[in-house]
């Protein structure tokens, strides 16, 4: 039913999308996260810079050149997801919701830093109170403005990602 009102709410309602969610439910966490990753940040290339393959913004020090194979930004993408995880790892099954949005927003966008408080969606979350999902679909602004397209994303990984 949720999965119903979400795929109505994003204007994509029909056999053949919700048959895609349920192939997607099939798959395991992780391997969801990087699929759903995948489908929402497209490829990037060299006018994108400094995103290259699947959103990975290039580091100072790193030695990546355009263009890449696609085999080169999965490993990069999947690279990427596990440190995310890593930061997030004492909240458990929340780690890789969380890895995944910090993989679009940045990690400080959640966990704060001297000059940004930590984000309410970390507040809850260390209080126990897993009723986030407001608190998550708030990630969806991009230069100030609510986007579309980023809630779609955010409904799509709490649906994919958030375990009850």
């Amino acid at each position: 039913m949720m999965i119903s009102v979400v795929l109505f709410f994003c204007g994509a309602v029909n056999a053949s999308s919700q048959q895609h969610l349920h192939n997607l439910m099939k798959l395991p966490p992780f391997e969801r996260a990087v699929t759903l990753i995948k489908y929402y940040e497209q490829w990037h290339t060299r006018k994108d810079y400094p995103y290259i393959g699947y959103g990975h913004r290039i580091q100072s020090g790193e030695n990546l050149s355009y263009p890449i194979t696609e085999h080169q930004a999965d490993s990069i993408l999947r690279s990427d997801l596990r440190k995310n995880c890593a930061l997030f790892r004492k909240y458990g099954a929340d780690s890789l919701l969380l890895g995944c949005v910090s993989y679009n927003c940045g990690c400080v966008s959640l966990l704060g830093d001297k000059n940004k408080p930590q984000s309410r969606l970390q507040t809850k979350l260390d209080t126990g109170n897993r009723n986030i999902l407001y608190d998550l679909l708030d990630f969806c602004h991009y230069k100030g403005k609510r986007h579309p397209y980023i809630l779609r994303r955010r409904w799509m990984e709490y649906l994919l990602l958030f375990e009850k």
